[in-house]
């Protein structure tokens, strides 16, 4: 498998990239553990839980602000400045390299493909499968053609398969101009990235900041929270921020997860840190990835933001297909 090739940085040995402030992923003996252990209570999803929701967006969005189109999962529409800018787009219905296995959707994109307004970027955060699509990246390469921006290494992986793809990658840090004002940073994020077995941490993940005619936007897509630096540290580099994307998703068992998955609780606390005046949810209730209940990442937020003292309506859990502005 082809992957990454470039000289040795403060987060890359040569041949594997690493976060200097965070752990290594789990092995494949916790893997098993956390798959076939004994102790495992992992919740059962209904098979179909359909959003009262769909989407039908504008062709373009223009002056001071921001039209936010929830897909779901991590897949966001943002239209600003008369850009219109997919984040980790996956229309496929498993995240997964095969199409007979794998983590299945439990509900439809919350806009539909041939909805979608012409699409000029896209912005892949790292190379799992439940973010890094290269079927629908193959059908926004068809259809429109975008600019895909990605961290290091991932590009080689979506060209290898399609080399319409026209992907370009970056570094940690490195700031990218869209057009019209507006630009994204790749910014240091608690993860990790692998699409087989032997490609650990030989590409890089990260997450973004979006900056807009209506402010900045941080975008994380995936991340732990540790003890909160990245987040900390993006507030100091590129705050103030008018919005933060978090997950709340994926988060049990802890003892596997913490490191690499924010549960809602971590998530409040990275509110808090980055210094948004609001957040969206994310990263919950399409792909079962781990054991939680479909609805227990949106309960938990409310538990959470309630026992912080935070009011809800700063910090909101949208359903695929509804849409809010800034």
């Amino acid at each position: 498998m082809k992957t990454y090739s470039g000289p040795p940085s403060d987060h890359f040995d040569g041949e594997h990239f690493f976060d200097p402030d965070g752990v290594p992923p789990k092995s494949l003996r916790d893997v098993l553990r956390w798959q076939f252990g004994s102790d495992r209570k992992r919740v059962a999803w209904p098979a179909w839980v359909p959003s009262p929701h769909a989407d039908t967006p504008p062709a373009r969005v223009n002056g001071e602000k921001v039209r936010l189109s929830f897909v779901g999962h991590a897949s966001w529409l943002m239209q600003t400045a008369g850009l219109n800018i997919l984040v980790d787009p996956v229309w496929s219905m498993r995240a997964s390299p095969v199409g007979w296995a794998g983590p299945k959707r439990h509900n439809d994109p919350g806009i539909a493909f041939d909805a979608l307004p012409p699409i000029d970027v896209v912005l892949v955060s790292h190379g799992h499968y439940d973010h890094l699509d290269i079927a629908t990246l193959s059908k926004l390469a068809a259809k429109f053609s975008p600019r895909v921006i990605t961290p290091l290494g991932n590009e080689v992986t979506m060209r290898s398969a399609d080399d319409a793809i026209r992907a370009g990658a970056f570094d940690w840090h490195d700031r990218v101009e869209l057009g019209d004002g507006v630009a994204v940073t790749l910014v240091p994020t608690r993860h990790w990235s692998a699409r087989g077995l032997f490609d650990r941490n030989k590409v890089l993940w990260a997450s973004f900041v979006l900056e807009t005619p209506a402010g900045k936007i941080y975008i994380v897509c995936d991340s732990g929270y540790g003890e909160g630096r990245h987040f900390r540290r993006v507030a100091e580099a590129y705050g103030p921020l008018r919005l933060a994307i978090l997950p709340i998703g994926a988060y049990e068992p802890r003892w596997f997860m913490k490191d690499q998955h924010m549960n809602p609780s971590d998530a409040v606390k990275a509110l808090a840190d980055c210094g948004a005046e609001r957040a969206l949810a994310h990263h919950h209730g399409t792909f079962q990835l781990t054991d939680e209940a479909i609805d227990a990442p949106v309960s938990a937020l409310h538990a959470a933001l309630d026992e912080a003292g935070v009011p809800r309506e700063r910090f909101v859990a949208l359903k695929p297909g509804q849409a809010v502005e800034i």
